[in-house]
């Protein structure tokens, strides 16, 4: 959450409660201008457009001083994929902003207490976000849940195992062309995997517009789409640069926004090609989930130089919905105690009962067999990050060491969530 050098006429100690405004729609441009300067950059009129489209104006949220803004925040309703292939209804946390004359006063939990209130009410009981600044969010209960992998390949120095593209044929379309065919098979590939977004109507033209950058306007987005037996199977979007050295040799770098297929052979394809794009000797994939199956294709992954990343923050804002609402891995019955301290009605003990088909939470007065706050159940939520490794740094209590066990197991989800649909301002995929 950065913060803006406009100068405010407002000085001294902070009122005793910041007075947290819903926006007006007629004043999106004043919200937006704030934020754009928050994150220190501009934007495309198409960008701009499209933001204004997708923001929902009763979920956009200032703080005033002076009749200036100094904070800003916003939401946008979503539904996620939790483990057992479940849509549940989340509330995406973006444009945070608080200006430099009025950092550390309260503005930012002010925001934050109200959008957790706003999100209770609503009956969404799950809060998202990707942090500009890693240390600001877990104070309001939001946990690390999904990692990302940033991959830059050496593509000349490595080669794929992978299953042959049997019946796989590969067009390069224009994105807008495709983009219709890539939206109905994203939406199937959601439930499969915890931490996806399922995308409402207009977000699917988020992918095709470029944030601000050197890169957004030189090097056009491209679209490969895989079929097999004429029905869409697959897609990638990617753009090319080409550098050329003294000795006229091209060094070109391909850049990957997306890379979605639901078959190996299919996946394999696309990335074949992606890596044996011509006149490039080097691919950039900046958000590929943890599990990648790519890792384990190419000859030598130490010329792919994965660096894991900090991605989907979760907050459970309703934790006996919340956890009700998903699958688990096997059959347990446990009591948690959790510790909210910006949302008491989920403080105490809950009993959490559960399996593959689902489960049922409820208040309890029984011993608890794990305690930990909020923000340590929201990085396990979706089963990326274990109870045991929290437990290890320090930030779950076993009252039972064969709990700690059993809780685990029950957490885990068979694949790693990740989020590859963005809804942060600041962190749109940069070609």
């Amino acid at each position: 959450m950065p913060t803006t050098s406009t100068e405010l006429t407002a000085r001294g100690l902070p009122p005793p409660a910041w007075d947290v405004q819903t926006l007006p729609a007629t004043h999106w441009q004043e919200f937006y201008s704030a934020v754009l300067d928050a994150f220190h950059e501009n934007e495309s009129d198409e960008a701009t457009a499209l933001w204004r489209s997708l923001a929902e104006p009763l979920r956009c949220l200032v703080v005033r001083d002076a009749g200036a803004v100094v904070g800003t925040a916003t939401s946008f309703s979503f539904q996620m994929a939790v483990p057992g292939r479940h849509l549940v209804e989340s509330a995406g946390v973006s444009m945070v902003s608080v200006q430099p004359t009025h950092r550390r006063r309260g503005v930012l939990s002010a925001l934050m207490r109200h959008q957790l209130d706003s999100f209770q009410r609503q009956r969404e009981p799950l809060a998202v976000l990707t942090a500009s600044e890693a240390p600001i969010y877990g104070r309001f209960g939001y946990g690390i849940a999904a990692r990302q992998l940033y991959l830059d390949i050496q593509s000349r120095r490595i080669s794929l195992t992978a299953p042959a593209p049997d019946g796989v044929a590969l067009t390069v379309e224009a994105p807008g062309k495709a983009l219709a065919a890539c939206e109905e098979f994203y939406a199937r590939q959601v439930p499969r995997r915890p931490g996806m977004l399922a995308r409402a109507p207009g977000w699917e033209q988020l992918p095709l517009v470029d944030s601000p950058g050197p890169c957004s306007t030189a090097y056009p987005l491209k679209c490969v789409v895989a079929r097999v037996d004429g029905e869409v199977a697959g897609y990638a979007r990617y753009s090319v640069a080409v550098d050329w050295s003294p000795q006229n040799t091209a060094q070109g770098t391909v850049r990957v926004r997306d890379v979605e297929a639901a078959e190996p052979h299919v996946y394999a394809a696309l990335w074949r090609f992606l890596l044996e794009t011509d006149l490039t000797s080097r691919v950039i994939a900046p958000n590929r989930p943890v599990d990648d199956a790519l890792l384990h294709m190419v000859s030598d992954v130490r010329h792919c130089a994965p660096t894991v990343l900090d991605s989907l923050y979760v907050r459970v804002v309703d934790a006996p919905v919340a956890l009700a609402a998903r699958s688990y891995a096997i059959p347990f019955d446990l009591v948690l105690e959790l510790e909210d301290a910006h949302a008491p009605w989920n403080r105490g003990r809950w009993r959490l009962t559960g399996g593959q088909a689902g489960a049922v939470c409820s208040r309890t007065d029984a011993v608890p067999d794990l305690a930990l706050d909020a923000a340590a159940l929201g990085a396990a939520y979706l089963g990326g990050t274990t109870l045991t490794e929290l437990a290890a740094a320090g930030r779950v209590g076993a009252h039972r060491p064969e709990a700690l066990a059993t809780a685990t197991a029950a957490f885990t989800s068979p694949v790693a969530p990740w989020l590859p649909h963005s809804f942060c301002r600041s962190l749109l995929p940069r070609l």
